[in-house]
């Protein structure tokens, strides 16, 4: 099979190559899945688990990505709750090879039915977005309605989510990024918008949550608002950065299928929009992952062709 693989830590992107790799192993509980459409993060060539396996030992070349939506092919000795043919979307494990290939290994307890009217494209963009976005607000930000929450990169593929399921969820919501995002940002429900690059950050006033993606000096800053009680949820790395009389909270993303699930039939309602940035065939991969080519939204690669 053809798949997209990272051989040096130290080469970063010039060691992303497209190659042959062999078939997967389904392994106890795993399925093997077609990758129809894939996502990754950016930032995931400098985590560990890109490079070692959980034992701390040598797995490249390895295969990064590790969202997906596709058709279980394969079934692991044991593995129930899914069968042969069916459209499935999720996550693959951070250790392991990932969804930038035309076929993957996954636990099966990580990947939920996909139904037949939503597009592979859009299943792909869901899973680290979506679950980051909740778990972010009302897992480790106990958001609640009529609380007000400041969500930063509010047009990106996490942002975007966020926003729309705070507004759902009777909160207010303060949206951040360019002048260029302000129109989409209010259109997904945010009640105002801050253009990082012009206006002042403190114009969002004291707020019960943050959702900080950028870390750094808009992290420090953003602490400052944070009323007494509330939460810095930061996805950006772990920080010593903390609100006056609040808690700061640094997580990863959890695998999580119910909730996965719950997101999917919101897509399918439409009830929750999924941002799409650009998408690129398999062999365009590398080139995706260069950020000055990243815009608005979750950039996505496509790799079945059907």
């Amino acid at each position: 099979m053809k798949a997209i693989t990272v051989t040096d830590q130290a080469a970063g992107l010039d060691g992303m190559t497209l190659a042959d790799r062999p078939y997967p192993h389904a392994a106890e509980n795993d399925v093997i899945v077609r990758v129809h459409a894939a996502g990754f993060t950016p930032g995931e060539l400098d985590w560990p688990a890109t490079w070692t396996d959980r034992a701390g030992r040598d797995r490249t070349p390895s295969v990064p990505g590790h969202e997906l939506s596709g058709v279980v092919t394969g079934l692991g000795y044991g593995t129930t709750g899914l069968t042969l043919g069916q459209r499935v979307a999720g996550l693959t494990d951070w250790a392991r090879d990932g969804s930038l290939a035309e076929f993957t290994a996954v636990e099966a307890r990580n990947l939920t039915p996909l139904p037949a009217d939503i597009d592979h494209p859009v299943a792909a963009a869901l899973p680290i977005s979506g679950l980051t976005a909740w778990q972010a607000l009302f897992e480790h930000g106990r958001l609640q309605a009529g609380q007000t929450v400041l969500v930063h990169g509010a047009a990106g593929g996490v942002g975007s989510l966020a926003v729309q399921l705070a507004q759902q969820a009777g909160a207010s919501v303060i949206g951040t990024g360019r002048a260029r995002d302000r129109d989409d940002v209010l259109g997904l429900g945010a009640d105002s918008f801050i253009d990082l690059q012009a206006d002042r950050l403190d114009e969002a006033g004291e707020v019960d949550v943050v959702l900080d993606i950028f870390g750094g000096e808009i992290l420090e800053r953003s602490a400052r608002l944070v009323r007494a009680g509330g939460t810095l949820v930061t996805i950006a790395g772990p920080t010593e950065i903390r609100p006056g009389d609040g808690r700061t909270v640094f997580f990863v993303v959890e695998p999580d299928r119910a909730r996965l699930a719950e997101l999917v039939r919101q897509v399918r309602e439409g009830r929750l929009h999924v941002r799409l940035g650009s998408v690129h065939p398999l062999e365009e991969a590398p080139a995706a992952f260069t950020s000055g080519r990243r815009g608005p939204g979750k950039t996505i690669i496509a790799v079945a062709d059907r």
